[in-house]
């Protein structure tokens, strides 16, 4: 039986199909435009970076290049595994078993935190979002990334998948809470069509993938949104 932190939300992608979830993260962002907006608000090179729901731990590799230390948090003990084993080699990665409204984090002990399509969505997280301030450092900043549904063909297929989305209130959420917007264009990229179907399949409903993958091509133009804070 796989171990779930306590509180945990589930995540309907990656936590059934992590094999296919790793072709998505190798197809997002190939050009690394997040990554680069987010060193363009806060730089990690030497500070303590905490990755929340780092799932399978994709991202911790590329934030330990930088930073001194590095903290991934994931409540799926599956998931969980795998990013220890990912980041066995490097010795400046810990990987702990946690949820984002319970982080196994010392207080004031975090320079820069990435949240990545986890958890963070808006209204709902606030339990989330008290841990983010009780464990970041004064002048540390958070970053969540979230798509966009008002623009671009990815943002299309979501608002159709969910019509009831409504991104003036997320953006009026984060902005009570006291986070800034950063609208970012990524783009998708799949080596081959099983992959791209593949991918689409978990992340919507069948009838929603099937009229996705009608549509021909590899890439897909993909916006999202930095959210960030100072703390």
């Amino acid at each position: 039986m796989v171990a779930i932190a306590h509180g945990a939300v589930r995540s309907p992608n990656i936590w059934e199909s992590p094999r296919v979830y790793e072709l998505e993260n190798r197809a997002a962002d190939p050009d690394g435009h997040i990554f680069a907006a987010m060193r363009e608000i806060r730089s990690w090179a030497g500070t303590t970076v905490a990755d929340i729901g780092c799932g399978s731990g994709f991202h911790l590799p590329t934030l330990a290049q930088e930073a001194a230390y590095v903290v991934g948090v994931e409540p799926h003990g599956a998931l969980l595994q795998a990013a220890r084993r990912r980041c066995r080699t490097l010795t400046n990665v810990e990987v702990r078993h946690g949820a984002a409204q319970r982080l196994p984090i010392p207080d004031a002990s975090v320079d820069v935190s990435h949240a990545r399509w986890a958890y963070f969505f808006g209204p709902g997280c606030e339990p989330g979002l008290r841990e983010l301030g009780r464990v970041m450092r004064h002048g540390g900043v958070s970053f969540v990334i979230d798509n966009d549904a008002t623009r671009s063909t990815f943002g299309r297929w979501f608002s159709r998948w969910k019509p009831g989305y409504d991104p003036a209130q997320i953006e009026r959420f984060w902005s009570r809470h006291g986070w800034r917007r950063r609208p970012l264009d990524i783009r998708w990229s799949f080596a081959n069509r099983a992959d791209f179907e593949a991918v689409v399949r978990i992340e919507f409903s069948a009838e929603h993938a099937d009229r996705v993958i009608a549509e021909p091509g590899l890439e897909v133009d993909y916006a999202v949104n930095l959210w960030w804070r100072e703390w």
